[in-house]
């Protein structure tokens, strides 16, 4: 698997990233045997960029994520994204 570095002193990840989004939630029903057989695939074929966020499936999908890493310490590379809606009245 090619590998490439995050930045100019980033982490070196490969380049080949799997999103996580849709284990959780959004395309169906969530099935967690089978996404923790998708991520452990991934894992094994070299892919260790993982992208999640703590929106997919209320938290659920960290978990998810976490519980296949657990036998992966300080292998993969998680990227996740949270954040916080604000409406600003305009003057």
């Amino acid at each position: 698997m090619e590998k490439r570095s995050l930045g100019k002193f980033g982490p070196t990840v490969s380049a080949i990233g799997l999103g996580c989004m849709g284990m959780s939630e959004f395309y169906g029903n969530a099935d967690d045997k089978e996404a923790q057989s998708t991520i452990l695939t991934a894992l094994e074929s070299g892919i260790t960029f993982l992208d999640t966020a703590d929106a997919y499936g209320t938290g659920n999908n960290e978990e998810l994520v976490g519980s296949v890493l657990k036998e992966w310490s300080g292998e993969a590379f998680v990227a996740t994204k949270f954040g916080e809606n604000v409406i600003r009245k305009q003057e």
